[in-house]
């Protein structure tokens, strides 16, 4: 976009208008640092105040390097509005809508762009297949330039993923298991090296376990992400306590990242108070390390100059936009991100899954009687009261549970559609979808335990293990 006072900045979103005003900022230190003509740097100043004029106009906020507008208010028209907003943050996910978070809204809020058909259409010509069910249902939604990894792709330049897991149980359950499937996918069409962290100093950080606990589940959850059919020439899983110990490459960009943020900005972006213990103040730069390639410096062989391509649920995207914002600063390339929409609890997306509920979800561990009986007792309906009620009107996919499990699990877009306006019109009950829902968690649970089973702990050590993977860089 051109650097002129006269472009519309009204479209822009609040964050789109933070990221202007700290390109234009760096635009200024260099041309002052370059000695350029007094008039081009007066220009340059000139539009970076009209930016930040934008911004306080339309945050509310000034601007504060480093410090992106706050996520979870919804600015309209000057007016803040909090009571009817979903709440999303990297640890808690609410809404009172029976259809789940308002992901529009959602993107609008954290500045993001949506994924369209075009976008959905590019992805197609450069793998030369058709795209995951995930991109054509709207289940990976929202994106962070997915179309500079599409132009490297294009030039022959790699890129690379990262995904993460907080090991915060030993069972994982059903919704666990969507990023690491579209990251397996997008390795296997793209042929990229994979990492993946394991956040076990995050779990010891928020939760009531011991190093020996969290670590302990790292392990056991690296098995059910190995389970998905990851390539070990390919792809390298590490755990936060023991990768970070060995690495000097990741802890440089640690503390690189940890001297560009202030801990007035984690608050800002991450609501920490000043009772939170330092270490879940420090945590943010440990997630953010995994997004710069010099921080494996085993895979890249040193090189810092690799693109970052990192699948993830959208609440995880503050973590990112830091990351972004500090890349530039520390000379890194800014990750690029593919965001998911949540998965919902068996009881309805206005609740949460726990891992210590143990009826919230279908756990990986769940035998096909406990499936059933889950899904029979547990899955939030949208059906009609009596049987005569929902021949009559129909039952309602936007709020029924066992369809937006069918959504992220059932490949055939034909069948699914069909189930849509069968249950629609009333032609098909809830019972009957309940049963088709069944039919396909369990065979698909039952070869994944088959397929957990083989996978031993040396394989895990070897997975776990820094070295170099399948690539030349």
């Amino acid at each position: 976009m051109a650097d002129s006072p006269n472009c519309d900045l009204k479209s822009l979103s609040p964050l789109q208008l933070f990221e202007r005003v700290t390109e234009q900022g760096e635009k200024v230190r260099a041309l002052k640092a370059g000695k350029a003509p007094k008039d081009e740097i007066d220009a340059a100043v000139r539009m970076l105040l009209s930016l930040k004029l934008s911004y306080k106009t339309t945050t509310g906020q000034d601007y504060q390097a480093g410090l992106p507008p706050r996520d979870l208010i919804l600015i309209n028209n000057g007016t803040a509005k909090e009571e009817d907003e979903d709440f999303v943050d990297p640890w808690t996910v609410q809404t009172s809508n029976a259809k789940g978070v308002d992901y529009d809204k959602l993107i609008v809020r954290f500045g993001s762009s949506k994924i369209n058909t075009d976008l959905i259409n590019r992805i197609e010509r450069a793998i030369g297949q058709k795209p995951h069910r995930f991109l054509r249902r709207g289940i990976f939604f929202s994106h962070r330039d997915m179309d500079q990894i599409l132009d490297a792709y294009e030039n022959k330049k790699s890129f690379y993923l990262y995904t993460g897991r907080g090991p915060s149980s030993q069972a994982m359950h059903v919704g666990h298991l969507i990023p690491f499937i579209f990251t397996k996918w997008l390795q296997e069409v793209f042929d990229v090296p994979l990492v993946i962290q394991l956040t076990d100093d995050e779990k010891y950080l928020w939760k009531d376990l011991t190093t020996e606990k969290a670590y302990e589940y790292a392990r056991e959850n690296a098995k059910d992400i190995i389970a998905c059919g990851f390539d070990i020439n390919k792809t390298f899983i590490f755990s936060d306590l023991d990768y970070l110990g060995t690495s000097t490459g990741f802890y440089k960009n640690i503390v690189k990242v940890q001297k560009h943020v202030t801990f007035n900005q984690v608050k800002g972006i991450f609501g920490f108070t000043d009772s939170d213990c330092i270490g879940k103040i420090s945590f943010p730069a440990i997630q953010a390390a995994p997004s710069f390639s010099s921080s494996f410096p085993q895979i890249f062989n040193g090189k810092e100059n690799i693109q970052c391509l990192i699948p993830c649920a959208i609440d995880q995207d503050p973590y990112f936009r830091m990351t972004r914002d500090v890349a530039p600063r520390i000379g890194q390339p800014k990750p690029a991100l593919l965001h998911s929409v949540f998965f919902p609890a068996l009881q309805g997306a206005q609740t949460k899954m726990s891992a210590s509920d143990p009826n919230s979800s279908i756990f990986l561990t769940d035998t096909p009687k406990q499936i059933k009986t889950k899904i029979n007792k547990h899955a939030f309906s949208g059906g009609r009261d009596t049987i005569e009620e929902h021949r009559k009107y129909g039952g309602n996919c936007d709020v029924d549970v066992s369809f937006m499990y069918l959504t992220f699990f059932l490949e055939d877009d034909d069948r699914l559609e069909q189930l849509k306006q069968a249950y629609t019109s009333g032609e098909l009950l809830t019972g009957e979808l309940k049963k088709v829902l069944i039919e396909t968690l369990q065979p698909l649970i039952a070869a994944h335990q088959e397929r957990r089973k083989q996978v031993t702990d040396e394989m895990v050590k070897q997975f776990m293990t820094p070295r170099k993977l399948a690539f030349e860089f």
